[in-house]
């Protein structure tokens, strides 16, 4: 299987705030890094394609506009969707079946004020 992604990166203002937010959403663990004016949140790669990373530092600046990655809302992105507002995020476009009837996408804020999306099949 191949990707057109290798790494990702999602801003944060603040890395605690952001890591406590997506392992919650996600059910996962996430490795917190310091390194020299930057702070870092390593996701899980294990067994994944693409490499994502939480970043807060100079230059990364959270936003709603601009490109929007989808995470894989596991086997019903309603479940991970359903943790969104109990975790500091904010629902955009609730869970809804793509025009192709190839599963489903959802679109929320996290708790940075990014647009995130979440997909699955059901």
């Amino acid at each position: 299987m191949n990707s057109y992604i290798s790494i990702f990166e999602i801003p944060a203002t603040d890395i605690s705030r952001a890591i406590a937010f997506y392992e919650s959403i996600l059910n996962i663990n996430i490795e917190k890094l310091a390194f020299p004016g930057m702070e870092m949140g390593l996701l899980p790669y294990e067994d994944q394609l693409v490499t994502g990373v939480i970043v807060k530092g100079e230059g990364y600046q959270p936003s709603a506009n601009g490109i929007t990655i989808y995470l894989y809302g596991g086997d019903n992105l309603q479940v991970v969707l359903n943790k969104v507002e109990k975790s500091g995020g904010k629902i955009l476009m609730p869970k809804t079946p793509h025009a192709d009837e190839s599963g489903y996408f959802a679109l929320f804020l996290d708790s940075e004020g990014n647009k995130m999306g979440l997909h699955s099949v059901n």
